[in-house]
């Protein structure tokens, strides 16, 4: 986790604080039952953006699919990837995480699926596990991070 701890600036009611790497309320929103909108960048330059599971392990944002998927190719091919988190509780708390991503590998994946079962479903056991359809795990260490987050009453708890 970062031990810095930026001044945050304002804008429309919101707090912004700028980040190198994963804090203690960034991990918060990882760890919660939040969706992240994982964006990367297609062969021909568009954006492709899609919901996926997310998780962390306090310095890294941890993802898992399925090899061959889109998303999945294109940061391969790339090495980059974009993770949008927004508070489910209060949508106008939400993270902004761009960097590198790993190699996708297998090591831990079908634990690692269960686990966010556990989450997200409240299955022991990842439902739709298929073995001809491989999980691979994705790390991504962060560059750039920005937490938003209420900075006026109105905004907390809608």
């Amino acid at each position: 986790m970062t031990d810095s701890a930026p001044s945050p600036s304002t804008v429309g009611g919101l707090l912004i604080r700028r980040l190198t790497g994963l804090d203690e309320q960034v991990c918060r929103l990882l760890r919660d039952r939040n969706v992240c909108t994982v964006c990367t960048t297609a062969p021909d330059g568009s954006i492709h953006a899609l919901p996926v599971w997310v998780d962390t392990d306090g310095r890294e944002v941890v993802l898992n699919s399925v090899r061959g998927r889109a998303w999945v190719r294109n940061a391969e091919r790339t090495g980059r990837i974009t993770c949008n988190v927004v508070n489910l509780a209060n949508p106008y708390e939400f993270v902004e995480i761009r960097g590198r991503v790993s190699a996708p590998t297998r090591d831990g994946a079908d634990e690692h699926i269960n686990e966010m079962a556990r989450k997200y479903i409240g299955a022991d056991e990842y439902p739709w596990m298929d073995p001809q359809q491989p999980r691979v795990v994705l790390r991504v260490t962060p560059e750039k991070v920005v937490h938003m987050y209420p900075g006026d009453p109105e905004l907390e708890g809608s």
